[in-house]
């Protein structure tokens, strides 16, 4: 008799830990998913903190800057827009690359915009969602040098 009840005893008490130890496992995948970004603009503009410029003069930007004016392209939706970009490189080398690929970025920034709805386009954050989005997909063809720096210098957005 006193055998039968540590038995079950024993069992009760390993069934407990079993189920904690699944219910902790369960826990932790859940936190350790919602920590990280799901969407892949979002994981874009966190991974663009690796780029880090050197300070420039006035007169270096200028030299190092590129200017890409009048996109214009569909949104998801029932939204175009038109985008002007000014694009500033770390040396005049990837100046002179950037420019030979200028169709390219072209390909890129169209292909970006493609992904985007009119509100997550639209107020600063959209303007720095795009931004760092495109350093993420343009530094990677660049091999003389990076792109530190994407500003928009005209957006607008109109619904059809």
């Amino acid at each position: 008799m006193f055998k039968n009840k540590m038995l079950q005893w024993l069992i009760m008490i390993l069934i407990a830990i079993t189920l904690i130890a699944l219910a902790s496992f369960i826990l932790w995948e859940y936190l350790d998913a919602k920590s990280q970004p799901s969407d892949p603009l979002e994981k874009a503009a966190n991974s663009v903190e690796d780029v880090k410029a050197k300070k420039m003069t006035a007169q270096q930007e200028k030299e190092n800057s590129v200017e890409i004016k009048e996109i214009l392209t569909n949104l998801t939706g029932k939204h175009y827009v038109k985008v002007s970009f000014s694009f500033l490189l770390d040396n005049a080398k990837a100046k002179e690359e950037f420019e030979l690929l200028t169709p390219r970025v072209r390909a890129i920034i169209l292909q970006t915009l493609a992904d985007l709805t009119a509100e997550q386009a639209s107020g600063s954050k959209g303007q720095d969602l795009i931004s760092t989005t495109l350093i993420n997909k343009i530094n990677p063809i660049l091999s003389k040098g990076k792109l530190v720096r994407v500003d928009i210098t005209d957006i607008n957005i109109v619904s059809n």
